[in-house]
């Protein structure tokens, strides 16, 4: 992996940390059924991204 590579890495990886901490809250509280689908798809979508940095 390039500098580049690596610089975006660690910055998906702590928006991970941050959504899963949304998505244990909105869990907790449900005001919108939604946001914890759209959260999960935020974190699924960033693990994603990660992988085909990490491979490429």
């Amino acid at each position: 992996m390039d500098k580049k590579a690596k610089k975006r890495v660690e910055v998906l990886r702590k928006k991970v940390n941050q959504l899963q901490l949304q998505l244990a809250g909105a869990k907790q509280q449900p005001d919108d059924p939604e946001e914890p689908a759209r959260i999960q798809a935020e974190i699924d979508s960033a693990h994603e991204e990660m992988k085909k940095l990490k491979e490429g």
